[in-house]
């Protein structure tokens, strides 16, 4: 992560140093928004998949009831549905692989600079020794915060809850939904986002903040698609 690691922290500080007010909570925003600006063609793909693949679904579930008893057919001849319609089931993995070093990375971050060390600056980039950690002046993103964590968690909430909206208006019929469909958007739908709030919980608060921002973006993404 130390390649992705050194350009955050730079950029972190690099405007940090510009900002008025030298908000380090704002400049999380904008170092997210830059992020997710150079992330969205990816994200958008894998989007316009997920979505794709919704819309599949009944004719997916046809599939399956036409091959029940030979699973080698139904396989062959889902993945040609696939290739018909030009998608990819591995598609929706896409943002996760992206994003996981992305996160360790920003971890490492706001754990060392925010705390002080601000090893790894570019020559160009003004070290101003310490950033002041406080967003709007009143929370400590070096430190946990419970509110941010619920609210991280709550955007994770409406972004399940829009990727389920897509599956119920691509299925119809109730019995396009197997049961092991159903349980894995129940675990999108609630345990994720507990999930989320449970570890964000012990992190400190820029780390969700930049969740919070992101997700809300790709949530902007979800609606424009």
């Amino acid at each position: 992560t130390q390649i992705i690691y050194n350009p955050i922290l730079n950029l972190l500080v690099g405007l940090y140093n510009i900002i008025p007010g030298h908000d380090v909570g704002l400049v999380i925003i904008l170092v997210t928004i830059a992020i997710r600006v150079i992330l969205a063609p990816f994200m958008h793909k894998s989007l316009k998949s997920q979505k794709a693949m919704s819309a599949l679904q009944p004719k997916i579930a046809e599939l399956k009831e036409i091959h029940k008893d030979d699973s080698a057919a139904h396989a062959k001849a889902t993945m040609e549905l696939y290739k018909e319609h030009n998608v990819s089931p591995f598609s929706s993995c896409l943002p996760l692989l992206i994003q996981l070093p992305i996160l360790i990375a920003l971890y490492q971050v706001f754990s060392k600079a925010l705390n002080g060390n601000l090893t790894g600056l570019y020559s160009w980039v003004y070290n101003p020794g310490v950033l002041n950690p406080k967003f709007l002046g009143l929370i400590d993103l070096a430190k946990p915060n419970i509110a941010f964590a619920i609210i991280a968690g709550a955007a994770q909430f409406w972004q399940s809850w829009i990727v389920m909206n897509w599956q119920k208006n691509a299925n119809t019929s109730s019995a396009t939904t197997d049961m092991t469909t159903k349980a894995l958007n129940a675990q999108m739908l609630y345990i994720l986002p507990l999930f989320s709030v449970f570890i964000a919980w012990k992190l400190p608060a820029g780390l969700p903040l930049y969740w919070i921002v992101t997700t809300l973006f790709a949530v902007g993404q979800q609606y424009y698609i």
